[in-house]
Formats: structure tokens, C-alpha cells, sequence
């Protein structure tokens, strides 16, 4: 190969290298835009997804906040689709399999509002012909106090819904147009915090509110400090157990791994601290049934980021993990694999010469048993065919020596077939004597 010819090949070698890192790194990085479906612009899905937005404008990543009746409508905008990120609350269904978990994120707590001059049974089994607002339609909300209905055997025609928006609802039970008004809100809402502040509305405490919660699949009891959301004056004036329900941060499973990372850095940075209804850690979970989790949430939340997090582009650190576990196999299988291929390739190049070591021991043992002259010169014919293919066997130089070694043996057993003859002419006279 002439020296333009060989820096030609080098060239055209180089640029592919170039052309493969080019396209790998165009591939590592993620959309700069994601979808969040979040909630009602006053309620706390919608201020929680600003602060997501916030955190991944630090990266460029834009969020583009969808304002929603609720979790209903969040998890049909996730199942076409539509948005590419969603707040959740538990509980809620996703009509589609292409669907994962972040994680759990908060305790969002089932909150029923009364006028305490029109008090309300804490039995809900008693409650008929009350009116009630219970959410949008759409909304988490509407959907959780339905799985209490049946959790408690109301009928839904037991009493009169309807779907006020949060602050509408405080306004109409403050002017006694409602009995009830249900919230599945943080206990410290800004529009909760409102009612509370008013003396005439109370935080109705349910009976039986333990066994209750076991008969709905996505709640859970919580248990509020006296004091949680003012501590002059306390309220509560009492600790108060409620029910609740976690939300989730879920995903369309196809977003980009770089981008799954940023949100699992962002619920960290969000959620991980100490609230009045958990402790620090508790939030975000990988506990989580009722959903796929995505893994690389999974790993990020039980094991923190790691060390190249700090000093390499989040979209590259992202994806590094993923291209680590594609190489073990490369070190565990594969190099082995390769260890093992040069002696393989030797084994194979000798091969091509040890098939023939079965017809030369075939004729030694005829040797052996002795043979008539014209077994000698069939077997001579074919030890001269076989001396003459060993000759032209094409070998590489380093298995050469083994072809030559088996042309020996074939020389030897000539030898022998010669000497078998000279010994038969030597013979001969004397028997015909």
C-alpha cells in the first residue's frame, strides 16, 4: 500500500471516528422543552410545578406548564400524549401501558370543611341529603371523595354534588350554599389556610377513620400536630389524623433518559426535606405499587446522584450510567470471549493438519498386521496424496511447524512401506526355493 493510499484510508478513518462521536453526542443530548401537566392555577399542583420549572431552567431546559381541572385530566394528557410530565394524585388510573413513576412525592391529605353552626355527622355513613362539593370534574379531588363514597357505601345520589373551585367552595360554605367541601390539598394551602383562619369553619374529624383508610387502596393515615399551620392562634388547636393520598411525579416512558434525571435531581432537591406530615427522607419514594417505576429514577432516588453529577454536562452524566451497564457485559462476557479466540484460531489452524494424523495411524496399524504388495502401493498412493496436500496447505508461518511435523510422520511411514518391500523381495527366493 503506497504512502497516499494509506492516508487516504487514515483520513477516511478519522472522519468516521469524528462523524460516530458527532452523532453519539447529538443523541446524548435531550429535548430542550418538556410538557408538565400540572393542576388549577391557584392549587398546589400548579405552584409545585413552577418550582420544577425552576429548578431545570438552571440547565436551559424549558417547562411549559399545563393549567388542568386536576389529576384526572393530567393522567389522560399523559396517556395521549399531550404532556410529557404530570403531577399525580394516588390513586389515579393512566389509561395507557407507556407510562412510569418518578416516584411518590408528598402526602396530600383528604380535608373535609364544615360551618360549625351547621354541624356535620363525623359518621359518613350517616350523611344523606347533604350538599357537597366535591371537586371538578377532572379533578384528583372529585376522584378521591368518590373511592370514599364506596369505601363508606354511599351512593353518589345519597347526596348533592357539586364543583366549585377551591375558593368558590370556602365562599359558598361560609354563606351555608354547601355542607361540605372536600380538598385533597397540602394542609398548609393558601385557600385552606383562609378557612382556617375564619372561626366559623372547622376540619370535620371523621369516626372510624382508621377503618375507613383501610378500605381504600390509595390512602393512608396521617397524623397533624396541633399547631402545623399557625401556632398563634394553633391551628389545629389539636392533632387531628387524617386521611391522605400520595401524589406521584409520573412520566411518558420514552422521555429522555438526561431528562428523567433532571426530574429525579429536582424531586430530591424538592421533597427530601422535613414537612409537618413526614419526616426528612421520607419523600421522594420508589415505593410505589399501583404504577411501572422507571429504573433510572429508581437508582438516582435510593443511591443519589454520582460523582461525574458534578463535573461533567447533565446530559452527559445522565447517560453514563446506562452506557457503564452496557460495558459490563463487554468485561464479563465478552473479554473472556476474546481471551479465548487465540487459542481457538490456533486450535482451528492445527486442525486443518491433526484431521489427517487418523488415515496415517490407520495405515500403520495395516503395517502392523502386515500386507500383501498391492496394499503396499495403495497405501504408499496414499501417503503420497497426502504428503502432496500437506505441501500446499496454505498455513500462516506461525502454525507452519505442525504441517512439517505431520510430513515427517507421512515420510516415515514411507520409509516403512520400503522397507516392508525390501524385507518381502529379501524373502521371497526362499520360498520359492
Amino acid at each position: 500500500m503506497t504512502l497516499p493510499t494509506r492516508l487516504l484510508w487514515s483520513l477516511l478513518c478519522a472522519a468516521l471516528v469524528i462523524g460516530g462521536v458527532t452523532w453519539a453526542i447529538l443523541q446524548l443530548r435531550p429535548p430542550m422543552e418538556i410538557v408538565l401537566a400540572a393542576g388549577p392555577e391557584d392549587g398546589a399542583y400548579h405552584r409545585m410545578a413552577v418550582r420544577y420549572r425552576a429548578i431545570l431552567a438552571r440547565d436551559g431546559i424549558a417547562v411549559r406548564i399545563l393549567d388542568t381541572a386536576g389529576s384526572g385530566e393530567n393522567a389522560q394528557l399523559l396517556a395521549d400524549g399531550t404532556a410529557d410530565v404530570a403531577l399525580l394524585q394516588g390513586g389515579i388510573e393512566v389509561p395507557s401501558d407507556a407510562v412510569e413513576a418518578v416516584g411518590t412525592i408528598f402526602y396530600e391529605p383528604l380535608i373535609l370543611l364544615y360551618e360549625t353552626n351547621t354541624p356535620v355527622s363525623p359518621n359518613p355513613t350517616t350523611w344523606s341529603g347533604l350538599t357537597i362539593n366535591s371537586g371538578a370534574e377532572g379533578s384528583g379531588t372529585r376522584a378521591a371523595f368518590s373511592e370514599f363514597e364506596r369505601s363508606v357505601g354511599l351512593s353518589f345520589d345519597d347526596n348533592t354534588h357539586t364543583g366549585l373551585g377551591y375558593g368558590d367552595a370556602v365562599e359558598a360554605l361560609l354563606a351555608n350554599d354547601i355542607d361540605l367541601a372536600v380538598f385533597v390539598a397540602p394542609i398548609d394551602a393558601p385557600y385552606l389556610r383562609d378557612a382556617y383562619e375564619n372561626g366559623n369553619i372547622g376540619v370535620l374529624q371523621l369516626d372510624f377513620i382508621e377503618a375507613i383508610s383501610r378500605r381504600m387502596d390509595s390512602a393512608t393515615l396521617v397524623q397533624v400536630p396541633a399547631g402545623t399551620v399557625s401556632l398563634d392562634p394553633p391551628i389545629p388547636p389539636g392533632p387531628r389524623q387524617l386521611l391522605a393520598l400520595e401524589a406521584r411525579l409520573a412520566i411518558r416512558s420514552h422521555l429522555h433518559p438526561a431528562l428523567v434525571n433532571r426530574l429525579a435531581m429536582a424531586a430530591l432537591e424538592i421533597h427530601s426535606g422535613r414537612n409537618p406530615l413526614h419526616d426528612e427522607g421520607d419523600f421522594p419514594s420508589v415505593n410505589i405499587t399501583d404504577m411501572p417505576l422507571n429504573n433510572a429514577a429508581r437508582q438516582l432516588i435510593m443511591n443519589g446522584p454520582t460523582a461525574w453529577h458534578d463535573w461533567l454536562p447533565y446530559w452527559m452524566a445522565a447517560q453514563l450510567n446506562r452506557v457503564l451497564i452496557l460495558l459490563l457485559p463487554l468485561f464479563f462476557v465478552v473479554l473472556p470471549m476474546l481471551r479465548a479466540l487465540p487459542g481457538l484460531y490456533a486450535y482451528a489452524q492445527n486442525y486443518r493438519v491433526w484431521q489427517h494424523y487418523p488415515l496415517m495411524r490407520d495405515i500403520e496399524d495395516e503395517l502392523e498386521s502386515g500386507s500383501s504388495p498391492e496394499a503396499l502401493d495403495h497405501m504408499q498412493s496414499r501417503l503420497h496424496a497426502l504428503d502432496e496436500h500437506l505441501a500446499h496447505l496454505k498455513l500462516p508461518a506461525a502454525y507452519r511447524q505442525t504441517a512439517f511435523q505431520a510430513r515427517v510422520h507421512v515420510d516415515l511411514l514411507q520409509r516403512r512401506i520400503i522397507s516392508e518391500r525390501e524385507h518381502m523381495g529379501a524373502t521371497m527366493p526362499q520360498e520359492e526355493v
